[in-house]
């Protein structure tokens, strides 16, 4: 049975095929025509900027390269135009990995600084050369043709452009429900939390940008032959700002988000480019100003665009569970009990002048619980980011199993079977507990984008729900699996951050401060689950403040004061400690 939430855009597809038979005017199928091609090109910005966080404003740019070069080939040198489109995504997929390469890996103002400077150089490059036609543009592009069909009118065109846009967005779709897909969805929070469950996310980073950016140029190819001739003018700065306006109006955080924006902008532009001057009694781009006032409104008053609003109309339910049977994915050999699994060697960490972390050593052998604990500011969990390769080190060592660590990157580090939490929750809000959970199994997965949005990936995910399952079931959340994250008390939140971890299948759990801010109550419970975990054989350390919960849970404590370690041992040794007592309270007494 089909759910209202695939009902709406089933019908939306019904309308749109049967169209061009009835008798609308040409300017609505003229219109129709635009609204697609601006949906792709505002689809790659809601994957770019709505999903993995990266603003870019040279869209345009990309737009124009795909349109000119079918432009050239096809007229100068009479090659098929879809051999052009083949040619203008090559170009474009290396235009994208070189911008991507220069600036991906800065953060803040630069990609959108770089994106501008790409549009400004290829709009002015458009404009000034002699073989492109300078500002005057190529004439004379041919037609499309299909099975012999020659696509010369804007009903006979109307079709391949809607087939485009709706197979760009069912493989969108399909990409961010994969695994692919949760680790571009985790770009947005910032890149601990993903490269911490193992994704390199400077690949993903490349991965989307290169998509928007082949979006934009197939519908800058189909542009070309719709109109049948290419100038540099509607691929300039202003369109690139413009096509983001579609994908915020719309709503920047969804797929049909594009669709709804691109609707709403291109028709309502219209309709102020004849209501406008004659109100004014003067001509100009009123339009522009109307925009700037709606944008502020929007962003004001509906953040997240204008489908989501719709969609709660239309309300998705929870996942079919049809993982029931799938095979267990790879797991990694178990350490034997009392193995040497962590080795922290005089860890030293310095900021400028500042010692935050002064030669501490430790031990954790398997099976054990290990407490690192410490008034606040102690350097507790600046040593635990220099175990787990979010800080790098000044001085010292860190083996894992036998293997040097310190200094890898923590996704390498996650690889090798050490997973953690957070001291402030790190989730996908707008994700499912189940899916936020599933991106702790990415390393134990292969499949990537092009097999996602082909859903040949189908059999993976069946794997990787399944043991997402498995792991809230083992701390007893199963029941809350197909809940919105975001919708979660700090209490579950920190328990589905656990199973996450869990879910890489590690030798070793690194908890950061989880029972922070959590009621009595919840704190007895994680104590609960934790336990369990020593009882199935699971190795943690521990890192807290919180001298009540460690007491009772931990094999051993190593007691942390202004970054250097104060003592080590049961913590019966340590709660009879004066020098504890004294870090603690201020006193010996």
């Amino acid at each position: 049975m089909l759910s209202t939430r695939k009902i709406f855009p089933l019908a939306a597809l019904a309308l749109l095929a049967v169209l061009p038979q009835l008798p609308v005017p040409e300017f609505w199928i003229t219109q129709l025509n635009y609204i697609g091609l601006y949906a792709m090109v505002s689809l790659g910005l809601v994957l770019l900027t709505g999903i993995g966080g990266l603003t870019s404003f040279g869209q345009a740019a990309f737009v124009g390269l795909g349109a000119y070069t079918t432009a050239v080939l096809s007229t100068r040198f009479g090659i098929s135009p879809w051999a052009a489109l083949g040619v203008g995504i090559v170009l474009t997929v290396a235009a994208a990995l070189v911008l991507a390469w220069l600036t991906l890996r800065m953060s803040g103002h630069y990609l959108p600084l770089a994106t501008i400077a790409w549009g400004l150089s290829l709009n002015y490059l458009m404009g000034n050369m002699e073989f492109l036609g300078k500002y005057d543009g190529i004439q004379g592009i041919p037609p499309l043709e299909v099975f012999g069909i020659s696509l010369n009118a804007g009903r006979s065109i109307y079709y391949l452009i809607w087939a485009f846009a709706v197979l760009a967005a069912i493989g969108v779709s399909n990409l961010l429900d994969s695994r692919p897909g949760r680790a571009i969805r985790a770009l947005n929070g910032g890149v601990t939390m993903a490269e911490a469950m193992g994704v390199s996310t400077f690949r993903y980073k490349v991965v989307i940008f290169v998509l928007a950016a082949i979006l934009a140029a197939v519908s800058g190819w189909l542009y070309a032959h719709f109109q049948r001739s290419v100038n540099p003018s509607p691929f300039g700065i202003k369109l690139g700002i413009e096509y983001l306006f579609m994908a915020v109006i719309g709503g920047v955080g969804g797929v049909w988000g594009a669709f709804t924006g691109a609707a709403v902008v291109k028709i309502v532009e219209d309709q102020l480019q004849t209501i406008l001057p004659k109100l004014m009694g003067a001509s100009g781009n009123f339009e522009i100003i109307v925009f700037g006032v709606a944008l502020v409104l929007v962003l004001q008053y509906a953040p997240k665009g204008l489908w989501p609003a719709i969609a709660r109309w239309f309300p998705a339910g929870p996942r079919p569970r049809d993982w029931g049977d799938a095979p267990a994915l790879e797991s990694r050999s178990k350490p034997s009990p009392g193995e040497l699994l962590l080795d922290v060697d005089k860890v030293r960490k310095e900021f400028g002048g500042l010692v935050a972390v002064n030669d501490v050593s430790f031990q954790i052998r398997a099976g054990e619980i290990v407490g690192l604990i410490g008034p606040n500011g102690a350097g507790k969990s600046t040593t635990f980011n220099l175990i787990t390769g979010v800080l790098s080190l000044t001085s010292g060592g860190v083996q894992f199993r036998g293997e040097a660590v310190g200094g890898l990157a923590s996704r390498l580090i996650a690889r090798r079977g050490m997973s953690r939490t957070f001291q402030h929750v790190k989730m996908i809000a707008d994700m499912t507990v189940l899916e936020n959970v599933a991106l702790g199994g990415y390393l134990r997965s292969h499949s990537g984008a092009a097999r996602a949005m082909l859903r040949l990936d189908r059999a993976e995910e069946k794997r990787l729900f399944a043991e997402a399952e498995r792991q809230l079931q083992r701390i007893g959340m199963a029941g809350q699996m197909h809940e919105l994250a975001g919708n979660l008390a700090l209490g579950p939140q920190r328990l589905m951050e656990i199973a996450r971890a869990l879910c890489t299948d590690p030798a070793l759990l690194l908890l950061d401060e989880p029972a922070a801010g959590l009621r009595h109550k919840e704190k007895q419970a994680l104590a609960e689950v934790l336990r369990q975990l020593k009882g199935e054989g699971m190795s943690i350390l521990l890192v807290e403040h919180d001298m009540d919960f460690v007491m009772g849970l931990t094999d051993r404590l190593v007691v942390m004061e202004f970054g250097t370690k104060l003592i080590e041992g049961t913590p019966a040794d340590v709660q009879a400690s004066p020098e504890v007592r004294a870090a603690y309270l201020g006193t010996e007494h």
